[in-house]
C-alpha cells in the first residue's frame, strides 16, 4: 500500500469519534496515514444522554465535543457534510453540499478518496411505515431533534401554564430510550414546580405521560424482573404504561391503536425500533439487512468489499448479530483501532471482533435504576442499589469523556460541569 494511506471514517458517534481519535494518535501522529472524519454535525454528543437533553434535565452545552477541536489535538482531519454516494471502483465518496443554518451555501459537493473507509453512521428510530408518524411525531435520534423536542416541550408547558390545562405526552417505544425519557420528563416538571410558583405565581400544569409498548413488557432487553420493577416505578410517579399496545397510526391529536383506542397527546414521541439511516442505501450497493444495516463479517469488514468496514448501530454481523448499543460500538471501535494499523501497513487481515458483554444499565431519572450484570445478576430496586446503578450510568459517560479528552482534560471537564451546577438552573428553562 501507499506510504501515506487514506483512512476515511464516516460518522462521529460513539464508535466513529473513538476510532478517529485512537488512529489519529497512532497512524496520524506517525505520518503513516491521513485519518479523515466526516459528519454532518460539528459536534459529538453521547447518544445515551439524548433523552436527558430532550427533557432538559441535563444541559448539553458542556456535553458536546467539537469535532474540529478534537481533530486538531489528535492528528486527524474533520470535514462537515454527509456522504451521499460511495464509488467502490474508484474508492471515493461524495459529500453533499454544506449549508449554514439559515440555508446559505457554504461548501460545494466534495469528493474524498480512501484506501479504507469505516462506516459508523449510527441508527435512528424505525417507524415501520406506520401512517402519520413522520408527519406528526417527534424523534430524539440526534442533538438537533433532542433540542427541538425540548423547545416544543417548554412551549407546550407555557401554554398549559396560561390556560391551566393538562399537558398530554405519549411516547411510543418501551425500550431504554422511551422508558428513560418518560422518567426524565416527570423529573423535569418536578424541578420546575418550585420555580413556577415564583415565576408565574401559580402551580404548574398537570402532566400526563403515557408510554406505549407493542410487546408484552417494557425494557425487553433486560431481565423480566427489571421490566416489572421499572414499570412499577413509572406507575408510582404517575406515568401510564400500556403494554401490548400496537400503534396503527398517528395524527395531530394523538395515537390510534390497532384496537381502535385513541391516545390523546399534544406531544407525540416515536422512540420505537432501530434502523440504519436511509443514506446507507446509497453506499455503493452494499448488502443490507431489512433495517438498512450494513452486513459485515465478524471482523467488521463488509461482506462485499474488503476495503469497507462498518461498526456500531449501522452494522449487522451476519453470523452473530449484536444489539445496537454504545457498549458494542465502543468495543468495535477499539478492535479496529488495534488492528487496522497492521492491515494498512502489512496487509494483515483484521481478526474477528469478540464482544464481551459487560452488562447494561437503565436509570429512571433520580427515582431508581437497575444494572443487569453478566451471569444474570441484577443490581438495583432499592435506594442504595438503585443509586449505585444511576451512578454507574453517569460513570459510563464520564469514562467516555476521559477516553476522548485524555485524563487531565476529562477530569477538568467533569470538574467544570460540577461547578456549573451551582450557578445554572437544574433544568433547562430557556
Amino acid at each position: 500500500m501507499a506510504s501515506r494511506s487514506e483512512i476515511l471514517i464516516v460518522g462521529g458517534g460513539v464508535a466513529g469519534l473513538a476510532l478517529a481519535t485512537r488512529l489519529g494518535k497512532t497512524l496520524g501522529r506517525q505520518g503513516k496515514a491521513r485519518i479523515t472524519l466526516v459528519d454532518k454535525s460539528f459536534c459529538h454528543v453521547w447518544k445515551p444522554m439524548l433523552h436527558c437533553f430532550a427533557a432538559g434535565t441535563v444541559m448539553n452545552e458542556n456535553d458536546r465535543i467539537s469535532f474540529m477541536s478534537q481533530a486538531s489535538g489528535n492528528h486527524f482531519e474533520f470535514w462537515p457534510g454527509e456522504v451521499v454516494s460511495l464509488d467502490r471502483e474508484k474508492r471515493q465518496v461524495t459529500l453533499s453540499p454544506f449549508h449554514a443554518s439559515d440555508g446559505t451555501p457554504v461548501l460545494e459537493s466534495r469528493t474524498l478518496t480512501y484506501d479504507a473507509v469505516v462506516l459508523a453512521v449510527g441508527s435512528c428510530a424505525n417507524d415501520f411505515g406506520t401512517p402519520g408518524v413522520k408527519e406528526n411525531c417527534l424523534f430524539i435520534d440526534n442533538l438537533v431533534e433532542a433540542n427541538s423536542f425540548n423547545e416544543k416541550f417548554r412551549m407546550e408547558l407555557l401554554k398549559a401554564f396560561a390556560s391551566t390545562s393538562k399537558l398530554d405526552i405519549a411516547i411510543v417505544g418501551g425500550g431504554a430510550t422511551g422508558t428513560q425519557l418518560a422518567a426524565e420528563l416527570h423529573k423535569s416538571l418536578e424541578i420546575v414546580d418550585p420555580v413556577s410558583l415564583h415565576a408565574f405565581g401559580k402551580e404548574p400544569p398537570k402532566l400526563s405521560i403515557t408510554l406505549l409498548q407493542s410487546g408484552a413488557r417494557i425494557l425487553p432487553a433486560f431481565p423480566e424482573s427489571v421490566s416489572v420493577a421499572a414499570q412499577q416505578e413509572l406507575e408510582r410517579i404517575g406515568v401510564t404504561v400500556r403494554t401490548s399496545a400496537r400503534v396503527a397510526g398517528a395524527d395531530q391529536s394523538g395515537f390510534i391503536l390497532k384496537d381502535g383506542t385513541h391516545v390523546p397527546a399534544m406531544l407525540r414521541v416515536w422512540a420505537a425500533g432501530v434502523k440504519a439511516p436511509e443514506v446507507t442505501r446509497a453506499y455503493g450497493g452494499l448488502s443490507l439487512n431489512r433495517a438498512g444495516q450494513i452486513q459485515v463479517k465478524p471482523n467488521l469488514c463488509s461482506v462485499d468489499d474488503d476495503r469497507i468496514f462498518a461498526m456500531g448501530d449501522c452494522s449487522f454481523i451476519v453470523d452473530d448479530p449484536l444489539p445496537a448499543t454504545a457498549q458494542v460500538a465502543r468495543q468495535q471501535a477499539i478492535h479496529l483501532a488495534r488492528h487496522l494499523p497492521a492491515w494498512i501497513e502489512h496487509g494483515q487481515e483484521v481478526p474477528g471482533c469478540i464482544f464481551h458483554n459487560k452488562g447494561a444499565i437503565v436509570a429512571l431519572g433520580n427515582y431508581n435504576g437497575w444494572a443487569a450484570l453478566p451471569g444474570g445478576r441484577v443490581l438495583g430496586g432499592g435506594f442504595l442499589r438503585g443509586l449505585s446503578a444511576r451512578i454507574g450510568h453517569i460513570m459510563l459517560y464520564r469514562k467516555h469523556q476521559v477516553e476522548l479528552y485524555g485524563l487531565l482534560r476529562g477530569l477538568a471537564s467533569i470538574f467544570a460541569d460540577r461547578i456549573e451546577t451551582f450557578i445554572r438552573p437544574p433544568v433547562r428553562l430557556d
